[in-house]
């Protein structure tokens, strides 16, 4: 057992490691910093979830006395507590009649989404405690973002005074070429406008994207800390057939209560938001395993299967939506018979 703790400790203190790099703001750092959850996950998987949650609080405890109270906090809401959690469903099974039943990876992928969704909800709280000021920070990010991609026209008069010298003008009266890209006081303003309500819609989609994308790390994440936990022969659970993944229809209630919490004030329609966003990174996957699923035995499947990765990198993910889709039916349809899904699976 101590020699456990010890495991815990030091995968932690690695994890902390990778996390507090980022402090530097290199692409390197930034790279590890990707990779932080994968030292509690390995633990977590490769001994078990308490090793995982002493990793966690090893991890935690160091950035907070090291660096900042603050940046403990949020290890451990955004990196730690995730990781470790994941690492305990993966490993719930329960004895039956007809042998050990492990937890099924379809109720795993709809943890990972609203495991996404609440751990961005606890840096968002971490970070600023009052929405108001949560909300100004989002505007904020947004405004630049949107006038990165859609820089201001320079008005008529600045067009004048940056294209012709000021002492140099025709003896008619008119400045070369000052009229030419010359834009009008109201025309401007309606680009104005128009860059404040992209910006403000933005704003609010934001906690959306971002739980999308960290669902999309961390199922990344424990599937690849399975396979080197698999790799050294210490994963305790066979491993799964991925391909038959699909998530039960409970999952569809949940998403149409985070799209009823969206219309909630404050934090509560940022979380509904955010669920949003992983449960949607969760149906695209799921779509993704179905068309493995429905892939197998048929002629051409490397072929298909070729062309529908080259789509999702070509159109950079846009494709998602198209699979996020399918996903939906997928489960609303049910007809899939997957070998990892029982009647009564281990709670939760």
């Amino acid at each position: 057992m101590v020699q456990h703790i010890g495991i815990g400790i030091g995968a932690g203190l690695v994890s902390a490691l990778l996390f507090g790099v980022l402090l530097k703001a290199t692409p390197l750092a930034i790279l590890l910093y990707l990779v932080a959850p994968l030292p509690i996950l390995i633990v977590g998987l490769g001994w078990n979830h308490k090793v995982a949650l002493t990793a966690a609080a090893a991890g935690s405890l160091a950035l907070a006395v090291v660096i900042a109270p603050f940046m403990g906090l949020a290890f451990g809401a955004y990196i730690a507590l995730p990781a470790w959690w994941l690492a305990y469903l993966t490993l719930l099974g329960r004895e039956t009649p007809r042998g050990l039943e492990w937890y099924p990876t379809g109720r795993l992928l709809g943890w990972i989404a609203a495991t996404a969704a609440l751990a961005f909800i606890a840096i968002a709280v971490l970070s600023s405690p009052n929405h108001a000021a949560f909300d100004r920070q989002l505007r904020s990010l947004a405004q630049t973002l949107v006038q990165a991609r859609m820089p201001a026209t320079r008005t008529a008069e600045q067009s004048r005074r940056a294209d012709a010298p000021a002492a140099e003008t025709d003896r008619s009266g008119q400045d070369a070429g000052a009229d030419t890209d010359a834009q009008t006081p109201a025309e401007t303003d309606d680009a104005d406008v128009t860059r404040t309500e992209m910006a403000d819609a933005l704003a609010r989609v934001v906690p959306a994207f971002a739980a999308n994308g960290l669902a999309l790390l961390l199922a990344f994440y424990l599937w690849a800390s399975a396979r080197i936990v698999k790799i050294s022969g210490r994963l305790p659970r066979p491993w799964p057939d991925i391909p038959s993944t699909a998530m039960p229809r409970v999952t569809l209630a949940a998403l149409g209560a985070a799209l009823l919490l969206c219309l909630g004030p404050g934090y509560v329609g940022v979380l509904g938001v955010a669920l949003v966003g992983g449960f949607s990174a969760a149906f695209a996957l799921q779509g993704l395993a179905a068309f493995h699923d429905r892939s197998r035995g048929r002629p051409g499947r490397t072929l298909m299967l070729f062309g529908l990765y080259l789509i999702l990198f070509v159109t950079q993910g846009i494709a998602l939506v198209a699979l996020t889709l399918f996903g939906l039916a997928d489960t609303a349809l049910d007809r899939r018979r997957s070998q990892d899904r029982p009647r009564n699976s281990p709670a939760p």
